[in-house]
């Protein structure tokens, strides 16, 4: 299913469809405030097996990501984080930068790789956010890449939907996307460290 839903004032009838397929342990492509991206409930352990089978990763090795809807949840998924990276993230979400940070044992054991941390997003998109909040805990989140050579993200929709038709249960069509991915800031060790430069600028 292709699902067409409004950027800035998001249908709430809409956001809830897409809520209760992944409640029922769909798998989506939907926008953030930088590439699109395939995701899934973090609690659906056959869900996050097929979003593995699309990219074509072991998901013990796969950099997932947690989509969040504001700060509430770094609690419950992190271990405590000192006040200096607290007010960091809180300076640069909602925005487009993955932070690292060390998992907390209530974090799936399907997420629980050897190196035991946790990519946390809380990107200023409100499709994505209002997915979240309808849903009730995070997005298990991974990036939609190209096949193209010089294209590293697809950024049209209805292209993405194309592409995935077969392998998602619904695709999100909520504008164009940006062809950057996000800024990963490493927070797991003594001092914050960029490991990718994407679209977000610390403040």
């Amino acid at each position: 299913m292709l699902l067409k839903i409004h950027p800035d004032n998001p249908s709430e009838r809409q956001i809830r469809i897409v809520a209760d397929c992944l409640k029922d342990g769909g798998v989506i492509i939907f926008p953030t405030d930088t590439i699109y991206a395939i995701g899934c409930d973090i609690y659906k352990q056959k869900a996050v097996d097929r979003v593995a089978q699309i990219k074509g990763v072991r998901k013990e090795k796969a950099n997932f990501s947690f989509i969040c809807q504001d700060l509430s949840h770094l609690s419950e998924f992190s271990r405590p984080i000192d006040n200096a990276i607290y007010k960091l993230m809180r300076k640069n979400l909602p925005g487009p930068f993955t932070f690292i940070l060390s998992a907390s044992n209530n974090v799936p054991k399907i997420f629980q790789s050897k190196k035991k941390s946790i990519g946390i997003r809380v990107p200023d998109n409100n499709i994505a956010r209002d997915i979240v909040l309808a849903l009730g805990n995070p997005i298990m989140s991974t990036s939609v890449h190209d096949d193209d050579e010089i294209i590293e993200y697809t950024t049209d929709p209805e292209l993405i939907y194309e592409r995935y038709q077969n392998q998602v249960d619904i695709v999100v069509d909520g504008g164009y996307g940006d062809n950057r991915a996000s800024t990963i800031v490493d927070c797991s060790g003594f001092e914050p460290e960029i490991l990718r430069v994407g679209k977000g600028i610390l403040e």
